[in-house]
């Protein structure tokens, strides 16, 4: 009955209780938040090289 007051959320959310997680919840959702900070370094790296090409088009 405890398990049906309980209901773990299927995404992460910032702040987000972590009592009710176990160990393997805990560890999978650091493999999902590492895999989201890398690809978000890549899409800061991206608009880094598309600001640097369209100044180099720009300049005089």
């Amino acid at each position: 009955m405890d398990d049906d007051l309980i209901k773990k959320p299927k995404a992460h959310e910032v702040g987000m209780p972590l009592y009710a997680m176990s160990v393997e919840e805990l560890e999978g959702r650091v493999r999902l938040l590492e895999a989201e900070i890398a690809r978000i370094h890549d899409a800061i790296e991206a608009r880094g090289k598309t600001k640097k090409a369209a100044e180099s088009v720009f300049k005089f």
